[in-house]
């Protein structure tokens, strides 16, 4: 019996690219399917699981309102609409969402703990602990909550200086009630005997340095009236080395013009 001749070179090289162009088609051919079996309603999402404190909502409230915003499947939806969807809802600061096989949705929530009231009195803003401003239902919060306002961009710098002032206050039994940035940067407090002060604007270091002068001499003043610190109606600390002070029961020269301690 004749030796078989061997198949030249070329055609092996045909041979082997058709076998790679076929292997290559086919798995084209699988992936299509997969795909399209995978876009099919075979695969329904079964139930979306709330972990997380949800001091504000409850798992039923949630999954009502988000669920319609949801679109496709398990293995379709796009996880990064559904965190936004979630976040989306009054109260929930942060959303973390994952498939859970077989067909279910595990969202972890992270929610607003508000520290203050933002803006005037007519709005429904609040500020965080991060100093993010956020909408929500005032109505639901502390009625003792201080109230900060100023430019929405400068909400954290507020808030760092509410916590810078409201120590100085406190051992005089005293708190802020409201702190104001000006959009000019100066700053003023309220305090909860009504007494409104004027801080003049800098950075926290120079204001609380003019508030500390002040309290370690305005009780000695107002006792030269007979009154206490609960007595001060306002205060102007705008000015060099001194203040100007407005205390209840107390007339000065003009009635529009305070006296200026120095």
């Amino acid at each position: 019996m004749a030796d078989s001749i061997p198949a030249p070179f070329d055609v092996k090289l045909m041979n082997i690219v058709a076998n790679i162009a076929f292997a290559m088609v086919a798995l084209m051919l699988l992936a299509a399917g997969a795909w399209w079996v995978l876009r099919q309603p075979f695969f329904p999402i079964g139930g979306i699981k709330v972990d997380g404190e949800v001091t504000h909502n409850n798992a039923v409230t949630l999954r009502a309102n988000v669920a319609p915003q949801l679109t496709g499947n398990f293995f379709t939806i796009d996880l990064g609409r559904a965190r936004a969807a979630f976040e989306s809802v009054p109260w929930v600061r942060s959303a973390v969402v994952r498939r859970e096989f077989p067909n279910k949705l595990r969202v972890t929530l992270t929610e607003q703990v508000p520290v203050a009231n933002w803006g005037d009195d007519a709005g429904s803003k609040l500020i965080n602990g991060f100093g993010d401003v956020f909408e929500a239902n005032v109505a639901e919060v502390d009625d003792n909550l201080p109230r900060l306002d100023g430019p929405i961009e400068q909400a954290g710098q507020v808030l760092g200086m509410y916590r810078v002032l409201q120590p100085q206050f406190q051992p005089y039994d005293m708190s802020i009630d409201e702190l104001t940035l000006s959009s000019r940067g100066s700053w003023k407090v309220v305090l909860d005997s009504g007494a409104e002060i004027e801080l003049g604007r800098g950075q926290s270091e120079e204001v609380t340095a003019r508030l500390q002068r002040f309290l370690k001499t305005v009780t000695q003043v107002a006792g030269q009236y007979r009154r206490t610190m609960a007595d001060v109606e306002g205060a102007d600390l705008r000015h060099n080395d001194a203040y100007a002070l407005r205390l209840r029961g107390v007339t000065t020269v003009s009635p529009e013009a305070p006296r200026k301690i120095k």
